[in-house]
């Protein structure tokens, strides 16, 4: 059977002659499967933008609806949990959302996954944890951290309770970036193991014989991976619809700091 981290593994398509930046040194500039990957991604999401807006309609038709349902649900996200504020941040939680979903679903038909890359899992929750702090600051002030005093504690545990949500705080990015890294990565290496039961056991019962019993083991393993595949076509929404909740909830944290507190 395959190696099932072997799908995971960067790998150059087109490789280009390195460059020497100052204080950087030197930058390999090859185009790999990861950056086609996420070109590839980022020109679905704008083209179907593009087709959704462009002849747009009183009446939609179906590419329209589907586009302004996506747009509808998101603006209804921000809303609900953001408030009244919430359509400022709007663009910046759409882009976020459409670009994760796009990425997940690209990894269903292709072999590489960029959202299965720790490294782009942790630049979208780098972005948005650095979001989180401008906003917080430029609105609140040094009142920013008054979101680690927790006034609804007694005085007395106000400071335990104050350090338990700064470190919580500290690691927000890394739970928003490990947690849809790891749901990538381990729904892609199930679906591989599985499929590699399929050709290895249907190979094994095209020898006949006893043989033969491997048949049915094929036929099971072939259910699980219809059925995985099935699970994630779902996993890869609901991963960016969370990712999407979690940035909301964490900019509602900064914006209504004093609603709150």
């Amino acid at each position: 059977m395959a190696d099932p981290i072997h799908q995971f593994q960067i790998q150059k398509v087109v490789d280009l002659p390195d460059v020497t930046l100052p204080g950087v040194g030197v930058v390999d500039l090859a185009i790999t499967n990861s950056h086609i990957a996420m070109t590839l991604g980022f020109i679905l999401v704008v083209g179907f933008l593009a087709m959704v807006t462009s002849g747009a309609k009183v009446v939609p038709g179906r590419l329209q609806a589907a586009g302004e349902s996506l747009f509808g649900m998101i603006d209804n996200l921000t809303d609900s949990i953001i408030g009244h504020e919430g359509r400022k941040y709007f663009p910046f939680i759409f882009t976020l959302f459409t670009l994760i979903l796009v990425m997940n679903i690209l990894g269903m038909f292709m072999t590489f996954t960029a959202t299965s890359q720790l490294a782009v899992t942790v630049t979208f929750a780098i972005l948005t944890f650095g979001l989180v702090l401008v906003v917080g600051f430029a609105k609140n002030g040094l009142g920013f951290f008054k979101l680690f005093w927790p006034m609804g504690a007694p005085l007395a545990l106000r400071p335990v309770v104050g350090a338990i949500e700064f470190v919580s705080f500290l690691l927000r990015p890394v739970t928003l970036a490990l947690r849809l890294f790891g749901n990538m990565l381990g729904g892609h290496v199930a679906l591989k193991i599985f499929a590699g039961f399929v050709v290895s056991l249907g190979a094994l019962a095209m020898g006949g014989g006893l043989n033969l019993l491997a048949f049915p083991v094929a036929a099971l393993s072939l259910g699980m991976v219809v059925a995985l595949t099935a699970l994630e076509f779902l996993v890869a929404f609901l991963q960016a619809f969370v990712f999407a909740v979690l940035a909301c909830i964490y900019l509602n944290d900064v914006v209504n700091l004093d609603h709150a507190h």
